[in-house]
C-alpha cells in the first residue's frame, strides 16, 4: 500500500512539473532578467520543451529499449513543441466567462501579464469553480470603492502594458481550498496576499520594476 501511495505520488509530480517549469522559468526570467513578458514566456517554454524531450525519450526507451534515430528524436521534440505551443496558446487566450465575476472582468483578462495568463489557466484544470473578481484598474476604480487612492498598485497597467495583479474569490470556499490555493501561486514564484479592501478574497501579483514595492 505504501509502494503505491509513492507510485501515485511521484507520478503526480512528474506530470506537473513541466507546467512547474514553464511558469516558474518565466518569472526567473521576468523577474532576474527583465525580459520582455512574450520573450519570458519563451524562455520557460524553451526549458519546458527540454523537460518534455527527456520525458518523451526515457517513455521510447523504456518501450523500445534503445533511443531510437535522428528522425524519432525529431518526431519527438516536434511534439513538445506542439504541446508547448498549443498549451501556452490556450493559456494566454481562452478565459471562460464562468470563471469571471462580471463580463468585465472578463474583458480585462487579455491585460493581464501573460505570466499571471498562464498561472490562472493551468489552476483551472484543478479548481474550475475559481472566480476572477478583479484584474485591470484605474485610480479613480478605488474611490468608486470607497477605498483610499494607492499609488503602487499593481492592478495598474504597467509600462509592459499589463496588469501585474488579480484578485481570486474565497468567499464560500473552505480554508483548506483557499490555503491550498495561495499555495499554488506561490510556488509559481508569484506574490500572494489574503485581505479584505471590498471583501475577503485573494490578491496575485507578479513583481513590476516600474514598482518594485507595488503590491
Amino acid at each position: 500500500m505504501k509502494a503505491v501511495f509513492f507510485f501515485i505520488i511521484k507520478t503526480v509530480m512528474l506530470l506537473v512539473l513541466p507546467f512547474i517549469v514553464l511558469i516558474r522559468g518565466a518569472v526567473y526570467f521576468h523577474s532576474n532578467h527583465e525580459l520582455h513578458p512574450q520573450l519570458a514566456i519563451i524562455g520557460g517554454g524553451v526549458i519546458t520543451l527540454v523537460v518534455l524531450i527527456i520525458y518523451f525519450s526515457w517513455f521510447y526507451g523504456r518501450l523500445t529499449g534503445k533511443l531510437g534515430s535522428k528522425e524519432s528524436f525529431k518526431f519527438r521534440a516536434f511534439l513538445a513543441a506542439i504541446l508547448v505551443i498549443g498549451y501556452c496558446a490556450h493559456g494566454l487566450f481562452f478565459f471562460s466567462g464562468k470563471n469571471a465575476k462580471t463580463d468585465s472582468v472578463k474583458k480585462e483578462y487579455t491585460s493581464l501579464h501573460p505570466i499571471l495568463r498562464l498561472s490562472i489557466s493551468t489552476i483551472l484544470f484543478i479548481d474550475n469553480e475559481l472566480i476572477l473578481t478583479d484584474a485591470s484598474r484605474l485610480p479613480e476604480d478605488y474611490q468608486k470603492m470607497g477605498l483610499k487612492k494607492k499609488s503602487h498598485s499593481l492592478h495598474y497597467k504597467q509600462s509592459n502594458g499589463y496588469s501585474h495583479a488579480f484578485d481570486v474569490r474565497t468567499k464560500g470556499h473552505s480554508e483548506l481550498r483557499n490555503t491550498l490555493l495561495k499555495g499554488y501561486f506561490a510556488m509559481m514564484g508569484l506574490n500572494t496576499l489574503r485581505h479584505g479592501g471590498t471583501g475577503d478574497h485573494l490578491h496575485i501579483s507578479l513583481k513590476s520594476h516600474d514598482r518594485p514595492r507595488g503590491i
